[in-house]
């Protein structure tokens, strides 16, 4: 077990499988050091527990869980890409897309859910990352959030 896997396991979680697209594209791209990872919804077990608009009807604490569920699955394809979490050397890049209504404000808050799971599994220095947080007037399958990565990692360890 990883380090990562291990202070993972500490806060409760465990990493999941690589999801399998729901369309023609790839789950992740490695280009030399970097995996390009595609956007992951909050997906559990083949299931979506995180639906709707945040501001009509999705608390910004709910649609926070459904971005950390994107963390997760985010952190399952990029042990999918290289098999070993701890050949992660920085978290580059997250791109958050939050349904939620027009008026809605407060993106930066609820994709901290995925921003936050990183720096607790790789540490501040490896987990700490470049962001957007942007409103999305509708995601696929009606999904809360949807969070995308790019992720460096040192070859020599995989």
């Amino acid at each position: 077990m990883s380090q990562v896997e291990a202070r993972l396991q500490a806060l409760g979680h465990s990493v999941p499988d690589v999801a399998k697209p729901a369309a023609n594209y790839v789950p992740f791209v490695v280009v030399g050091n970097l995996i390009y990872v595609s956007g992951q919804i909050p997906m559990k077990e083949g299931k979506l527990p995180f639906l709707g608009k945040v501001g009509d009807g999705v608390e910004v604490e709910t649609a926070q869980q459904a971005a950390q569920l994107c963390g997760l699955n985010i952190i399952g394809a990029v042990k999918g890409a290289i098999g070993n979490l701890d050949a992660v050397t920085q978290v580059v890049k997250l791109g958050g897309f939050v349904n939620s209504t027009p008026d809605f404000a407060n993106q930066p808050e609820v994709i901290n859910g995925a921003s936050d799971l990183m720096v607790a599994a790789f540490g501040a220095e490896v987990g700490a990352h470049a962001r957007a947080a942007v409103s999305a007037g509708a995601l696929p399958r009606n999904v809360t959030v949807e969070v995308d990565a790019v992720v460096a990692f040192d070859p020599a360890k995989v």
